[in-house]
């Protein structure tokens, strides 16, 4: 298995078992996200409660919440939206952090392309979430979600040369 750590904190942020697109470029991955109900499951072991003296209606109370399996599973933090000139004042900062850490050829890629990835993160700027990975740090690595038109399960964007895939 191959989990995909952010560079600059080395939270876990992507692995393998989620399938992305690259769009923008490759720059960007796009993974689709799913509601999934994490909980107590009720387990049927064949007893006959009202032949055995016991009530129909005995149950317990278990916690059984609805959460996003990418969320969940990397620990992500949700983090307040940006305005447009908060947004942009991120990505430079985050930028000037980032390419130290990038090699040569990423490098390149990463300078050619990030301006028109900025723009397409600005262009539905008003429909993302914010997600850090689990460390919280101020400088780390933020995820994006949306919905698409339609769907009732987020979509989550992840800048990809930020991410160095780790072998498990």
């Amino acid at each position: 298995m191959l989990v995909c750590q952010a560079l600059l904190t080395g939270d876990e942020l992507l692995s393998d078992l989620f399938p992305f697109k690259e769009i923008e470029n490759g720059l960007i991955w796009e993974v689709e996200g799913k509601w999934v109900v994490k909980g107590a499951i009720d387990v049927d072991i064949g007893a006959n409660p009202s032949a055995e003296g016991g009530e129909e209606d005995e149950s317990v109370d278990d916690s059984v919440v609805k959460v996003v399996d990418i969320v969940d599973t990397f620990r992500l933090q949700e983090q307040p939206s940006f305005n447009k000139k908060q947004f942009v004042t991120y990505m430079k900062h985050y930028i000037k952090l980032l390419m130290p850490k990038l090699e040569a050829e990423k490098q390149e890629l990463f300078k050619k392309h990030i301006e028109q990835a900025t723009k397409f993160l600005l262009s539905m700027l008003s429909d993302l979430q914010f997600f850090v990975g689990e460390s919280m740090h101020n400088n780390g690595s933020m995820v994006f979600a949306y919905y698409k038109e339609g769907s009732t399960d987020p979509t989550f964007l992840y800048l990809a040369v930020r991410l160095k895939e780790v072998k498990c």
